[in-house]
Parts: structure tokens; sequence; C-alpha cells
């Protein structure tokens, strides 16, 4: 069992992950930097969890053969499903990307979350 007391204290260890870059998302214009750190995963990469943090910027998803769930730590980001409503998260916001989720991350200040990404 993994037991993280404090996320703040580990994003001091965040490693980078260069711009963002398929295979689920595409910026839409300047490139926008990444960190991450994965702190579980299963062995076939069914499960993976951990930390990720992005500078502002507008970016295209596709969750083809993925779905994501987040809890948004720091920073704000609008969202918005393809053919549907703009929602806005922030710290405390918590959203879960089903499998054939399309649409547009706009991250208006940078981006700490938790995720689950799941196959």
């Amino acid at each position: 069992m993994h037991f993280f007391t404090n996320v703040n204290e580990l994003r001091a260890t965040l490693e980078p992950r260069g711009p963002l870059s398929l295979p689920a998302a595409t910026a839409l214009g300047n490139p926008m930097q990444t960190w991450g750190k994965t702190l579980f995963a299963e062995a076939d990469s069914s499960i993976v969890s951990g930390l990720w943090q992005c500078e502002p910027g507008n970016s295209f998803w596709h969750f083809a053969d993925r779905g994501e769930v987040i809890h948004v730590l720091s920073g704000v980001m609008h969202v918005q499903e393809e053919g549907g409503e703009s929602v806005t998260l922030r710290a405390g916001s918590a959203a879960a990307f089903p499998k054939g989720w399309k649409g547009t991350w706009n991250i208006e200040e940078t981006i700490f979350k938790f995720f689950t990404i799941y196959r």
C-alpha cells in the first residue's frame, strides 16, 4: 500500500516530460511544457496513477483507448467536450474523462493534478 500525506512536497520531485503531445493530447498553439511523476502502475499499465503539471495553453484531447479521472490540486482550466458546455475546474475539482472523450482543455493557470488512467 502507498500513502502520500503531502502531495505538495511531492510536487518538488516532478520530472520534466517535455511538451504536451500525443497519444492523448495535442497543443493548439505554443508548446505546453509538462512534468509528471508516476506513483502507482499495474504491471500491464491497465491502471496508472500519479501527479502531473502543465503550463497554460489550449489543447485538444482524445481519450481513444483509455479513460482518466483527475483531482485538480492547483490551477484553473476550462474543459469542453465536443458539442458540450465549457466547465471550469480549479483546486478541489474532480472530473472523469471516459474512454472515447474528445474535447479541449484551456489551461488558464498552471494545472497540478492527481490522475488515474485506466485502460
